[in-house]
């Protein structure tokens, strides 16, 4: 399989979740892969079970300086690369007049600044016709108790996004976003959507394939938005779901 081959892709949270499935997936497809994370042993772990084609370079996406840092390794690395998948997230809950400013200020910081200063400070070294996805969430336009600060985060993200991909269009630079619902990450056992009776519910009510959704399936997704099979689309909105935020809930 070579879909990718001579391509350098950077992923961000790519130690963990959707976005090992991706660094796994990408190298598969004959890419060099970067990854980044906030924690230096678990992207070791993580680029050793990956092989030699994979690099692990911490960053936290929340703060711009990290970024900054980033971009000046992966271009003594790279010169440039072509692939750009901003990942890094984080999903915490709080009701509608409990919010924190500590939550939002969290949310807001990784999953919307960080993203688009981590694609601001990319820009000068994507490659002309460079693909950038961003992963977002169905949060972003389905909404549930607790979700009120993340929604909004993942629809600034999609917003921005959009926006992007008609600015960085005269090079031929793609940009889209990959909307997952519930994948089954470390990430849905945290937190108050993080119990088996809510899973249960979630899987039996919510989810039409009655599962949740795989990372290796949200990693294939991106991987052709990333390829030359996708080489005419821009601008677009991708939900894996199996369905959930169009379904009626059967009680």
């Amino acid at each position: 399989m070579s879909k990718l081959k001579n391509k350098v892709a950077v992923i961000t949270g790519g130690s963990a979740g959707i976005g090992y499935a991706t660094a796994r997936e990408f190298i598969a497809e004959g890419a060099k892969v970067v990854i980044t994370g906030r924690n230096q042993q678990l992207i070791d772990e993580a680029v050793s079970k990956l092989g030699s084609n994979a690099i692990g370079l911490r960053a936290d996406a929340s703060k711009i300086s990290d970024t900054d840092d980033l971009v000046a390794q992966v271009k003594s690395l790279y010169g440039k690369i072509d692939l750009l998948i901003v990942n890094a997230g984080v999903a915490l809950q709080e009701q509608i007049g409990e919010v924190t400013e500590e939550v939002f200020d969290s949310l807001m910081d990784i999953n919307f600044k960080g993203a688009v200063f981590t694609t601001e400070k990319f820009i000068p070294i994507l490659n002309d016709g460079a693909s950038i996805i961003h992963v977002t969430s169905v949060s972003a336009y389905s909404y549930a108790t607790g979700t009120s600060i993340y929604s909004a985060s993942k629809a600034a993200l999609t917003a921005y996004s959009k926006s992007a991909s008609v600015e960085l269009s005269g090079r031929k630079i793609r940009v889209n976003t990959v909307a997952p619902a519930m994948t089954d990450t470390a990430m849905i056992y945290k937190g108050d959507l993080g119990s088996e009776e809510v899973h249960n519910f979630l899987k039996e009510k919510i989810m039409p394939f009655k599962r949740f959704g795989k990372p290796e399936e949200v990693a294939k997704l991106i991987t052709f938005l990333s390829s030359d099979d996708a080489s005419f689309i821009s601008g677009a909105e991708y939900t894996i779901d199996s369905g959930a935020s169009v379904n009626a809930i059967r009680i």
